[in-house]
């Protein structure tokens, strides 16, 4: 394991967090990885960690993170990898579970650091794989036990996710969703969706149920059209490192329209590195690459869109 403790760094390491350098003794080999060392296109990934960006001038929660997903070649604790976002500006995470073991492991995270908030979920692609095996029903009755902690701020990451997942298991994952949305509902926390290729059909289930108050469109990938309908219900947009890539023209469209009190930023890391790093490890501690990309491109001074940013974060998750 890393350690803090002035590990060894080379010109190209200056600026990464002490937590995300590897001890002097620490290997890369595969072993200790839990991605690939290739991306999805088989291009080789670099598992170094990008280097720190300048602290933001006001604090800006991460909203969605996976600190229990190991990446790069270091394993990081969660209090070193709050560390390291702390020194930069961003004072909090909200750690996101995906089934029951790491919504699990969300509320202990959140039970010993006060600066973590949890979410709890199953996610659509594992409803589908747990309703092959009839362990669907178990699992969302855990979720349910799970959200009535206090530490417990929102239910998610839920929804649908029509890119892995095909039409035999869509109607479990819409199953799935509905109940979380009731749960999310009945225990008054905030709702976070998952919404991969099923624009369509996650806005009709939404209007189709009693919602919570707060619902977050995690990891917005939608378009314009999206965000309007979104500004529309009061949905929340939440953008992650994909807003930075040089492709998103789309993402950016709606972030141009979305209402201010409506926009959030995360990291979804360790997936979704924001751009020029896109494709290596990410970490809450690079937040603030995203904000400033956004606050550039809305045209914003940096430090009114931070307040903006924490603000609209404390209305949906409230007080660490």
């Amino acid at each position: 394991m890393a350690t803090t403790d002035n590990p060894a760094r080379t010109p190209h390491d200056q600026g990464v967090p002490h937590a995300y350098l590897p001890a002097p003794d620490a290997g890369a080999s595969a072993d200790n990885l839990v991605r690939s060392k290739q991306d999805d296109s088989g291009q080789k990934r670099n598992l170094a960690y990008p280097p720190a960006p300048l602290p933001l001038p006001f604090g800006v929660p991460d909203n969605h993170t996976h600190l229990d997903f190991r990446d790069g070649v270091v394993n990081v604790s969660v209090a070193q990898a709050l560390d390291a976002a702390n020194a930069v500006g961003v004072p909090g995470v909200i750690q996101v579970g995906c089934d029951v073991e790491s919504s699990e492991f969300a509320v202990r995270a959140a039970a010993e650091d006060s600066r973590v908030l949890a979410a709890v979920a199953i996610h659509p692609n594992d409803a589908a794989r747990l309703a092959e095996t009839g362990d669907l029903e178990a699992a969302i009755s855990r979720i349910e036990e799970l959200a009535a902690h206090e530490r417990v701020r929102a239910v998610g990451e839920t929804g649908l996710d029509y890119f892995r997942t095909k039409e035999p298991g869509r109607p479990a994952q819409e199953r799935s969703f509905r109940e979380h949305i009731r749960i999310a509902r009945e225990h008054s926390k905030a709702l976070q969706i998952h919404d991969r290729d099923a624009h369509l059909d996650v806005v009709r289930v939404l209007k189709d149920e009693q919602l919570p108050e707060r619902v977050v469109f995690h990891c917005f990938s939608g378009d314009a059209q999206l965000a309007e309908i979104c500004n529309e219900n009061g949905w929340y947009l939440s953008f992650s490192g994909t807003v930075t890539f040089k492709n998103s023209h789309d993402l950016r469209d709606a972030l141009m329209v979305a209402r201010p009190e409506l926009v959030m930023v995360e990291t979804d890391a360790p997936f979704l590195t924001p751009h020029p790093y896109r494709g290596r490890p990410n970490a809450s501690y690079l937040i603030p690459q995203t904000v400033r990309f956004m606050a550039e491109t809305k045209g914003i001074d940096l430090e009114e869109y931070c307040r903006t940013l924490a603000a609209n974060t404390r209305r949906v998750y409230g007080a660490f």
